[in-house]
């Protein structure tokens, strides 16, 4: 799986979750930091991408018009950057299940 950070999350994630998530990124890395969410959302759509966000607006595009991409929606109050990447390596398993089943398009993490 290979995620794509949006702009409310520290570019500095995709490196420090390399390990389990090679090949991720961050808006900003694509020079998407400025773009609106339906750029981003075809740019992840095209380059097979999850779309890792504190936004509801992604989980809103899912609704209107399906997935891909996938999206896993972080309902996480104001934390730092070692804070989630510590939930996402805690929920790596959880991750792993959605991104094999074929039904779900968004993922919500607390």
């Amino acid at each position: 799986m290979k995620l794509l950070f949006d702009h409310n999350l520290s570019p500095r994630l995709g490196r420090r979750l390399g390990d389990l998530y090679p090949d991720s990124s961050h808006v900003y890395l694509q020079a998407l930091d400025q773009s609106n969410d339906q750029d981003v959302w075809d740019f992840a759509r095209l380059h097979n991408f999850t779309v890792i966000t504190k936004d509801s607006d992604f989980s809103d595009l899912s609704a209107l018009r399906g997935f891909p991409p996938r999206v896993i929606w972080l309902r996480i109050g104001n934390c730092t950057t070692r804070q989630i990447e510590d939930l996402i390596r805690q929920r790596q398993q959880i991750i792993e299940q959605f991104e094999n089943d074929p039904d779900t398009g968004v993922l919500v993490l607390f």
